[in-house]
C-alpha cells in the first residue's frame, strides 16, 4: 500500500524546493492521476496547490503557465489556443474525459516526460521553456533529455510567434495511448516532434531536419525519412517497423497541413485509428495523460517510465 508519512502544503515554490531537498524520499505531488496502490512509503509528500501555480498569464511575448494548471484549463484558454494553432487543444481534448483533465496538471505531464505523452509532443514543437526552482529556465528541448533531478517545476513558458502548426496521432482505439504522435510547427524554421516511439518525444529542427520554409516535394520526402530514422521500439501497441512508417506518413501529413498544402482529414469511422490535425476543423485525437509522481503504467516498456521509486518532483 502507498503510504505518506508526512503531508506538506507550502505556500511558495522556494519553500517546496527546500522541503524536497531535505529528504531523499520526499516527493512532489501534482494532479494525483497516476498515483497507484503499491507497497511503498514516502517520507513527505509536497502539495503545490497553495503556491499560486494554477494560473495562465499572458505577457507581450509569451504565455506563462503555472505547473498546477490543469489540462482542461489550458485546452479551453482561447488566447493560448488561437496563438498556437490549437495544437494543445487537439492533443489533449480526448484524454479520457473532462473530469480527468480537470485533475491532470500541465506540470506533471511535462515533468514526467513519459513516452506515451501527447502533451509533451505538442509543446515540444513550440518555442517552449520550463522554469525550475533549482536549475532555472531551461528550453523544453533540452529538458526532455535531462535525467530526473530533485527539482520543482514552477512554470511552462510558451513564447509567441506567428506559428503555423499541426498535431496528428494514431491510436488503436479511442482514449488509448497513442501508437505514435507528431507535432509540426513552423517558427524560425520547421520544428517537428515525434512522440510515443514508445519512448519520450524527440525533436528534429534546423540542420537535423533540413526542411526549408518553402520546401519542394523532394525536400519533404527527405525530411520525413529523417523522422522515420529516429530510434523506435516495439510494444503491445505497435512494432518498430510500423512506427517508422507512421513517423514518415504522419510527419508528412502534419507538415503539409501546417503549411496549408493539405486539408485536414475527416474523422475516420470507428474503430479505425483516429487522426487529427490542430489548427483546423476536424475530429480530435484521444490520448492518455502522463501525470504524477510515479512510474508509468506497468504495460509500457521501461524507457517510458520514471525511475523506480518515482521521480523526485512531478508538479
Amino acid at each position: 500500500m502507498l503510504q505518506f508519512k508526512n503531508y506538506a502544503r507550502p505556500e511558495t515554490v522556494e519553500e517546496a524546493y527546500e522541503l524536497l531537498r531535505k529528504g531523499r524520499m520526499n516527493r512532489v505531488l501534482g494532479g494525483g492521476v497516476w498515483l497507484r496502490l503499491q507497497d511503498r512509503r514516502i517520507s513527505t509528500v509536497i502539495d503545490l496547490s497553495a503556491c499560486g501555480l494554477d494560473k495562465i498569464e499572458e505577457t507581450e511575448d509569451s504565455f506563462v503557465i503555472g505547473s498546477m494548471v490543469t489540462l482542461h484549463q489550458l485546452e479551453t484558454h482561447a488566447a493560448f489556443n488561437d496563438a498556437t494553432c490549437h495544437v494543445f487543444e487537439h492533443a489533449v481534448r480526448d484524454i479520457v474525459g473532462t473530469q480527468m483533465r480537470n485533475c491532470a496538471t500541465v506540470g506533471g505531464s511535462v515533468f514526467g516526460r513519459f513516452g506515451f505523452s501527447d502533451v509533451l509532443t505538442a509543446l515540444l514543437a513550440l518555442d517552449c521553456e520550463v522554469e525550475l526552482a533549482g536549475a532555472g529556465v531551461v528550453s523544453l528541448a533540452s529538458f526532455v533529455n535531462m535525467p530526473y533531478e530533485r527539482d520543482v517545476l514552477a512554470h511552462v513558458i510558451v513564447h509567441k510567434h506567428d506559428y503555423a502548426a499541426s498535431f496528428a496521432a494514431v491510436r488503436r482505439s479511442a482514449t488509448d495511448f497513442p501508437v505514435l504522435n507528431v507535432c509540426a510547427a513552423r517558427w524560425d524554421g520547421w520544428h517537428v516532434a515525434v512522440g510515443a516511439r514508445p519512448t519520450r518525444a524527440r525533436l528534429l529542427e534546423g540542420e537535423r531536419l533540413a526542411l526549408p520554409d518553402d520546401f519542394t516535394p523532394e525536400q519533404l520526402d527527405a525530411a520525413c525519412e529523417r523522422l522515420s530514422e529516429l530510434p523506435m521500439g516495439s510494444n503491445m501497441r505497435g512494432s518498430e517497423r510500423y512506427r517508422r512508417h507512421l513517423a514518415r506518413e504522419l510527419g508528412r501529413r502534419a507538415i503539409r497541413q501546417a503549411a496549408g498544402l493539405e486539408a485536414p482529414s475527416p474523422d475516420p469511422v470507428a474503430p479505425a485509428p483516429r487522426t487529427v490535425c490542430a489548427g483546423h476543423h476536424g475530429g480530435a485525437a484521444p490520448s492518455a495523460p502522463a501525470l504524477v509522481g510515479d512510474a508509468a503504467p506497468a504495460h509500457d516498456p521501461a524507457p517510458t517510465q520514471a525511475p523506480k521509486g518515482g521521480d523526485a518532483s512531478c508538479s
